[in-house]
């Protein structure tokens, strides 16, 4: 297959490429790295990206951001970080790449645990995070061509623990190479609309 990882640069992407790449010819976008660029806050960029590509059998998003902030205060701005980037900037790829994708091709988007357990300082990633499994469920069902959507949905990946540990006290990581199992089940599989929940 040809295969697009958006964000196959970072930290769980590049399991993902490695997982990938040992059977599929994977193509590895970024925001300033890889392959192609893209920003998907851009719904332009992500044209040009697959124009760029052309036709494709499967997308995986590994890519997105969010505020970690204090609920009291957090801004509407503070909120719209994720909302533009990691939700909407997720939805686009999706939007955009129906009609690039071949038939019966596969989308993989990334959301979260936080959806489902929250902590502190986590609202946003919680709202989007809980946006993305929804988007899913409800777009597989009106999915063109037999195409797929699944979302994989992983705790704090233990080679991120340096950046993240102080929010997720009590929580087991997992490593990127585990959670990069889940995204080949999305692609290499024949389910739709499911939430693979890592960890």
């Amino acid at each position: 297959m040809k295969i697009i990882v958006i964000g196959g640069t970072g930290t769980i992407g590049k399991a993902i490429v490695k997982e990938l790449a040992t059977r599929h010819s994977v193509i590895v976008a970024g925001h300033q790295h890889g392959d192609i660029k893209v920003d998907i806050k851009d719904a332009h960029s992500i044209e040009k990206m697959y124009q760029a590509v052309s036709a494709v059998d499967a997308v995986v998003t590994a890519v997105g951001k969010v505020h970690f902030g204090e609920f009291a205060a957090m801004t509407a701005e503070n909120y719209e970080i994720g909302l533009k980037d990691k939700l909407m900037g997720q939805v686009n790829v999706v939007l955009i790449g129906c009609k690039y994708l071949n038939d019966k091709g596969s989308f993989t988007l990334t959301s979260g645990i936080l959806s489902h357990d929250p902590i502190r300082f986590g609202s946003s990633a919680s709202m989007v995070n809980g946006a993305l499994d929804s988007f899913t469920k409800a777009a597989a069902i009106e999915m063109p061509r037999g195409i797929r959507i699944n979302t994989v949905s992983p705790t704090v990946i233990t080679e991120a623990m340096g950046s993240y540990a102080e929010y997720f006290h009590g929580f087991e990581p997992v490593s990127a190479a585990r959670a990069a199992l889940a995204y080949s089940k999305s692609v290499e599989g024949l389910q739709t609309g499911q939430i693979y929940r890592v960890g």
